[in-house]
């Protein structure tokens, strides 16, 4: 009997930190994720420091109140909640990860580097969420940047930065790597699909030569999308270009997102001869 992707995990969760979810905690999370029969969940905050976007999402939430990213108190608060929601749920069968997701701006590898060795992540997501300082993932921000670019432009703006994200190995995945066609669909129609080709290959080899992980995405199928992001066609890339590490998340920044779709994607995974993949103190390892 095969039981390749048989456990069911989540590795893209946002808590109440995060400056876009709902008010729900750490506990909430872990408690609905046993009754979805999740095995391990991994909290992956936002973790965004453009200085240019200081007036924007340079925060967090607190204790309910708006806090200042750089002040990493709050990182403090955000691990020690973690571990204490892993010694509970222990018992119970469920796996608490400690992770975070940094939103890659060029300039700053320094600082995040800094951040990312002073606390016990267990898994470091990274991804492109803005070009030109404009945020390609909100909705009511996106057309500044998609409505005055060609695709052509997008196109060389997101992979290069991409390419010189992967490049920084500070990240164990990238996710959602064409966050792009989220709302740029809507303003370039179905051409955007397919700026990845050509382009995208190198970087996906240059991933696989760094042992990088690739994010499946479920968020999109819950806004409309019928595709993962990435795509099944860059995934299938990935699997190519020799990427072996790959894990599942449904990008929750809700407690009825949690684990939506995850299912579809271990399946993916499954019909590509593919693992997913879990994390600890950074270090990969397969579901068997």
């Amino acid at each position: 009997m095969n039981t390749r992707n048989k456990i069911k995990t989540d590795y893209h969760v946002h808590p109440d930190y995060s400056p876009d979810a709902a008010p729900f905690q750490v506990r909430d999370y872990c408690e609905k994720a046993l009754d979805l029969g999740l095995r391990e969940i991994c909290f992956t905050t936002h973790l965004d420091i453009d200085p240019v976007r200081e007036h924007l999402d340079n925060y967090v939430f607190l204790n309910g109140k708006k806090h200042p990213v750089r002040d990493l108190i709050w990182l403090d608060k955000y691990v020690e909640e973690i571990l204490a929601a892993r010694k509970e749920f222990a018992g119970h069968n469920l796996k608490v990860k400690t992770g975070i997701e940094v939103s890659y701006v060029p300039g700053l590898e320094k600082e995040i580097e800094t951040i990312l060795l002073t606390y016990p992540f267990d898994f470091v997501l990274g991804g492109i969420h803005t070009l030109d300082h404009i945020d390609l993932s909100w909705d009511r921000e996106c057309h500044l940047y998609f409505g005055r670019h060609s695709l052509e432009q997008i196109k060389k703006d997101y992979f290069s930065t991409l390419r010189e994200a992967v490049q920084t190995k500070l990240f164990d995945c990238i996710a959602h790597l064409d966050i792009y066609k989220r709302y740029g669909i809507k303003f370039h129609g179905p051409e955007i699909l397919t700026i990845h080709r050509d382009v995208v290959e190198p970087i996906l080899e240059e991933m696989a030569q760094n042992n990088s992980g690739l994010e499946i995405n479920t968020s999109s199928l819950r806004k409309g999308m019928d595709d993962f992001l990435p795509s099944r066609e860059i995934i299938a890339l990935a699997a190519q270009a020799g990427v072996k590490i790959f894990t599942v998340g449904s990008d929750a920044h809700h407690l009825d997102d949690l684990g939506a779709q995850v299912e579809d994607a271990l399946q993916l995974l499954q019909e590509l001869g593919l693992n997913n993949h879990v994390f600890n103190q950074r270090k990969p390892s397969p579901c068997l």
